[in-house]
């Protein structure tokens, strides 16, 4: 539900890159998982597949290309419901007692023509209670096109099973500082997503230009009805970076402390290894607390990034790399 936007929070909005910066070196901690620098100890090694399996719990396992088809759709799902082999599973559940029924990723990512093959793959592994469904819209990945038709493919996209809708906003409304036109397109992206769909707002922040604006973005989308606020497409020149993240995760502790609400946060595109999904799990502990380390507040929006940690969690409880035989395709 919206909230009615307190314009005077926009102005003499002033962000110190310098402090960004400092505060990022604070807030993370560069974890190395490869196996010559990784702590022996057994104790080590828990504690950091402990922040591996959770990584993996918060992605959005994601396919945005132009020849996606219902093949890589459907092995996209299975993918997520099963995201680590079979050798490692194993070895989660008889020696670490975790169950590997529970090991899954948050939800799928597509386009909205792949939602009905991706709902039929996730009916058919009974993992449709487990991971949710996700889709962009609105014109992904520019915005550029009239209100009516966005709110037409959201509503569609709805109809087609979506449980969760990526949308971008109007990055030109943003760069003019028509802050009222955005407020409202995105309150009325979240009255036709309804009041049971995820709205998660694609800021685009490689093409914002400033970190003010990015800081001013995050909050009119919140205020108007915003379930998630989201760094880029992963199409953008500039995608996620922790300090334009920093500036995202403190507009979100700004709302929360005015109103109460929390609002999630999801940073999409250039995450690729595992050190660096850590490294914003890190960050947003810092600047939010551990109670945002959950899916209902974070995700990742990525798509190679599983592969490597379950590289890097093969590594760690096998105690070898991982050969293209042990892994199963993605």
């Amino acid at each position: 539900t919206a909230l009615p936007l307190p314009t005077h929070l926009l102005d003499g909005v002033c962000i110190s890159a310098n402090s960004l910066a400092e505060h990022c070196r604070w807030g993370t901690r560069r974890y190395r998982l490869d196996s010559e620098t990784a702590n022996s100890s057994n104790d080590g090694k828990l504690y950091r597949l402990g922040w591996l399996l959770k990584a993996a719990s918060l992605i959005d396992l994601t396919t945005l290309a132009g020849d996606d088809c219902p093949s890589n759709v459907v092995r996209l799902c299975h993918k997520a419901r099963r995201p680590f082999a079979f050798a490692v599973l194993d070895k989660l559940e008889f020696e670490h007692g975790i169950d590997k029924d529970e090991l899954h990723t948050a939800a799928v990512c597509l386009y909205p023509y792949q939602l009905a093959a991706a709902k039929s793959a996730l009916d058919q592994i009974g993992a449709s209670n487990r991971i949710r469904l996700a889709c962009v819209a609105t014109g992904f990945p520019s915005g550029q096109y009239g209100l009516e038709s966005r709110l037409a493919e959201i509503r569609w996209a709805v109809e087609q099973g979506a449980n969760e809708v990526d949308i971008v906003i109007n990055r030109t409304l943003a760069l003019q500082g028509r802050w009222s036109d955005v407020y409202e397109e995105v309150r009325a992206m979240r009255e036709a997503c309804g009041p049971s769909v995820c709205l998660k707002t694609i800021l685009g922040v490689g093409e914002l230009a400033a970190y003010e604006t990015v800081y001013k973005a995050s909050l009119v989308c919140m205020y108007a009805g915003a379930d998630f606020i989201k760094t880029s497409t992963g199409k953008e020149s500039v995608n996620a970076t922790l300090p334009l993240s920093l500036v995202m995760l403190r507009a979100i502790s700004e709302f929360h402390a005015r109103t109460g609400r929390r609002v999630g946060f999801k940073p999409a595109g250039g995450i690729r290894t595992a050190a660096d999904a850590l490294d914003y799990l890190h960050l947003v502990q810092f600047a939010l607390g551990p109670d945002w380390l959950q899916p209902n507040l974070l995700r990742i929006g990525a798509s190679s990034l599983l592969g490597e940690i379950e590289k890097s969690a093969f590594r760690l409880l096998i105690g070898r790399d991982a050969t293209a035989g042990d892994l199963p395709m993605a």
